[in-house]
């Protein structure tokens, strides 16, 4: 043992005890509006159905389409991995994920949508589609066929079709009610919001729902669709996205970008609205740094080019599709939208390659942090967050297996979830 140092202090504790009475109101507003994310599962895309088309077979007959998709057109691993440019050791077993995923789990998050892919109806006739999209919602979750998210997109909080989009949500989650009560992966999903106003009149609109139902307060949450560029900067200069965060007041799950109706929105020609042009960089840039840390998550857009038609056809909108997917991932967008049955082939190849080419790397450097193991890296509990946070969405999707990241890290799901979800203070104290 060395010589024991002395250890001497300046400052009476009264110092310590009058900042920290003088942050704590800093302190609150970090907890309420930073509380990090949920630690749920984040769907890695989302399905849009018009409500006239949503059938109680619709999710298995997504799959099985795509299923026969990759029969026609890549029959085999080799032929899949020679379209997307996979490596030998990927091509195996990403195609055969991708075809257990098809046969097990073909959709993650299914929205039912009354706005742009519905369009104006009847009253009648929209007020039966939502009491029918309800029904069959209820009874797919109580017989196992459901999504594991599921919900719909309602006609947004503009004058010209506001009435007709609350009566749409009331006829649909008193529909549900009505079945047997809300399941647990509803979903709701509130478009082309402009104003921050418009975010805290639907959260006006879900507490009269829930106080007239007993429901408890916050059961329903929802996502903001940004569609506007008014969305992301206001007249002041202001990012508008990030008071819309502010005005949900805590039932803000997700930020939803709208590729073509933002890019149209800024005068981008037809031929190259995509979610990588620079708007939408620019645009979900916004969106990102808006809900770091605030327990909202983004979610990139779609492609319309659809994978239809004779074979080299598909394969170029394959290729497209899972180039767009691979950046989006790479920008950290975990989720997206999927508008053809023949793009969840490409979805679930981009993100299982995503996450099987960087496994062994990540399960490596998380088993080298949590054991105290030095090596070529020196990480920090923020890396280790993002790591397990790796790990943790590969075994959601289905990328990964826990049996294989216990292999690598020597950890459970739960040491997992434990250094994904760390405290504040874990972080701050350790990063000094």
């Amino acid at each position: 043992m060395g010589q024991q140092e002395k250890v001497a202090t300046s400052l009476a504790g009264a110092v310590s005890e009058e900042i920290s009475a003088s942050l704590a109101p800093v302190d609150a507003q970090l907890e309420r509006l930073y509380p990090g994310d949920p630690g749920t599962r984040q769907p890695v895309h989302t399905v849009y159905v018009p409500g006239d088309a949503f059938a109680a077979d619709t999710i298995r007959s997504w799959g099985d389409r795509a299923l026969a998709a990759l029969d026609e057109h890549a029959p085999d691993a080799a032929s899949f991995a020679a379209v997307l440019g996979l490596a030998d050791e990927l091509a195996e077993p990403v195609y055969a994920r991708v075809r257990a995923k098809l046969e097990r789990e073909p959709v993650e998050d299914l929205r039912v949508d009354f706005e742009d892919g519905y369009g104006p109806r009847p009253d009648a006739e929209e007020d039966a589609t939502a009491a029918r999209a309800a029904r069959l919602i209820a009874e797919a979750y109580e017989n196992g066929t459901a999504a594991p998210y599921m919900g719909i997109r309602m006609k947004c909080m503009e004058a010209a079709v506001r009435d007709r989009g609350i009566r749409t949500l009331d006829v649909f989650l008193t529909g549900l009610i009505e079945a047997g009560g809300l399941p647990e992966g509803l979903v709701l999903t509130l478009p082309k919001v402009t104003y921050p106003e418009q975010v805290g009149a639907f959260v006006r609109l879900l507490e009269a729902f829930e106080k007239v139902h007993g429901l408890d307060a916050g059961r329903l949450g929802f996502e903001i669709q940004i569609e506007t560029s008014q969305s992301i900067l206001a007249t002041d200069g202001t990012a508008t996205v990030a008071r819309m965060i502010q005005a949900a007041e805590g039932r803000a799950t997700g930020l939803h970008y709208g590729t073509f109706d933002y890019s149209a929105c800024l005068g981008v020609s037809a031929a190259y609205q995509a979610s990588d042009h620079p708007a939408a960089d620019h645009a979900k840039a916004v969106m990102q740094v808006a809900a770091a840390g605030t327990g909202v998550r983004v979610c990139d857009g779609s492609t319309n080019v659809l994978p239809v038609g004779p074979t080299a056809k598909v394969h170029d909108a394959w290729r497209l599709h899972y180039g767009l997917t691979r950046r989006a991932l790479s920008r950290a967008y975990y989720q997206g939208w999927d508008m053809h049955p023949g793009h969840i082939p490409t979805r679930y190849a981009a993100v299982f390659a995503f996450y099987r080419e960087g496994f062994e790397q990540a399960a490596g450097r998380l088993a080298r942090y949590a054991g105290h193991v030095g090596g070529d890296v020196m990480d920090e509990p923020a890396t280790a967050k993002a790591l397990s946070g790796y790990l943790l969405r590969g075994l959601d999707c289905g990328a990964l297996d826990i049996a294989e990241v216990a292999r690598l890290t020597g950890l459970t799901r739960l040491d997992l979830e434990g250094f994904a979800a760390p405290r504040r203070g874990d972080l701050t104290a350790s990063a000094q």
